[in-house]
């Protein structure tokens, strides 16, 4: 859209580092970094309302948060209140109109979105793609196995079989196995990005983003046209900075990782390797990664 610049979408599978990196790039001076927004996985906001209460009202926390900071200059119960009255406004608009006037809101700076729920269908790529032809895509990809150890601390897996069903029913029980969403999701994510132009979009792996920012977000920040300099450098090195970086008031507490939200300082660590090798940790028949799940990794990065 020619009266906006159009966003920055992060596409990753959950539990890619997604929460700490786009909060990092959100802190661009050029960058506007908000919550999950969750905004293309209906196509309407009244679609988005029935299908986001009761227990996936946590799904609209990101986007009531957002209203609120920008519309009431902070997050409180009364913005909060203001934020939900400004949702349902907007009941009878499509999800696409609603991004439009947040992207107005915050010009010229550019919104970075990193909810992780647009990787889980492919129809939600297709949207979000037709509502904003001109955004660029940065494509975070996490070894498989480090990736799915992460999953597997939240609720023994809920999440991901929330988002794809990532159930092995060859065992008896049924598995929780995550390299089932990872592969799904990759592929997912590999076939969008093959519609859009070359350079719209980059491929990075988390490991090697938080290892190396300097590096990397140069690299990221040049591939948009953004300014770089050290003064920036040091504004992406504190995400903690940005006033989503901590849980929200009462009514839209979450709108990232529970995690992140307690402790999101970026603190370097050094990532080791992880390998394809081997048995999986989160299974009890000893088994690994399956072939197709091997040869997708390698062919995206990873031994």
């Amino acid at each position: 859209m020619s009266e906006f610049p159009a966003p920055i979408f992060i596409l990753a599978s959950p539990r890619s580092f997604t929460s700490l990196i786009s909060t990092m790039l959100g802190q661009h001076p050029q960058a506007y970094g908000v919550p999950e927004l969750n905004l293309f996985v209906t196509e309407t906001m009244d679609q988005q309302l029935q299908r986001m209460k009761g227990l996936k009202q946590f799904m609209m926390h990101g986007l009531l948060r957002t209203v609120g900071q920008l519309y009431g200059g902070e997050q409180t119960v009364n913005t909060m209140d203001m934020a939900n009255r400004w949702v349902g406004r907007y009941r009878e608009s499509t999800n696409a109109e609603v991004y439009y006037e947040l992207c107005r809101k915050v010009a010229p700076l550019r919104i970075v979105d990193k909810s992780p729920v647009y990787a889980s269908k492919p129809e939600i790529l297709r949207r979000l793609y037709k509502a904003f032809p001109e955004a660029h895509f940065l494509y975070l990809v996490r070894h498989p196995r480090t990736q799915g150890q992460s999953v597997m601390k939240i609720k023994g897996g809920a999440i991901v079989t929330a988002l794809s069903g990532a159930i092995d029913r060859s065992t008896n029980p049924p598995t929780v196995d995550p390299q089932i969403a990872w592969h799904k999701m990759q592929w997912d994510i590999l076939e969008f990005l093959s519609e859009v132009p070359r350079e719209r979009q980059m491929h990075l792996h988390g490991e090697d983003i938080l290892n190396d920012p300097d590096i990397y977000f140069e690299k990221i920040c040049r591939w948009l046209g953004f300014a770089w300099d050290d003064e920036i450098l040091e504004a992406i090195l504190r995400p903690e900075d940005s006033p989503y970086a901590s849980p929200g008031p009462f009514g839209a507490h979450l709108g990232n990782d529970p995690n992140f939200l307690k402790s999101p300082e970026y603190r370097y660590r050094g990532i080791e390797p992880s390998s394809l090798i081997g048995a999986l940790p989160w299974r009890k028949d000893g088994k690994g990664f399956t072939a197709d799940v091997v040869e997708l990794a390698q062919a995206i990065g990873y031994s």
